[in-house]
């Protein structure tokens, strides 16, 4: 009887690790998917507005969601009607995210 019992411990005795490791894995990427970076907003000065092509040109400080430090450059916006609210030297606080692999202004407002 001893030799029934004993392959029935073995492999529990194997399964109980790997048990608790799948366990931890699956806990692991939940903490992954609630830790992902939230786009904070950035100040900005509006440098050029170019509704045709849906863009717009922004000084801006660092963007820390996309990592990058302060500059000017060129962005797409989420929305068109977003651009009809922009005039050259208006200051904003906007977020910013790549859509589709392009640097794209998701919001904006008024920087007070």
């Amino acid at each position: 009887m001893k030799r029934q019992i004993q392959p029935f411990v073995i492999a529990f005795a194997l399964a109980l690790p790997l048990a608790s490791l799948a366990a931890g894995d699956h806990e692991s990427h939940h903490q992954d998917e609630s830790s992902a970076s939230v786009s904070t907003a950035t100040l900005g000065e509006v440098k050029k507005v170019d509704k045709e092509a849906g863009k717009v040109t922004l000084k801006h400080g660092p963007i820390e969601n996309l990592d990058m430090p302060a500059m000017t450059m060129l962005f797409r916006v989420k929305q068109p009607e977003m651009l009809d609210q922009l005039r050259e030297g208006d200051k904003i606080k906007f977020t910013a995210d790549r859509v589709n692999g392009a640097l794209t202004i998701t919001s904006l407002e008024p920087a007070n």
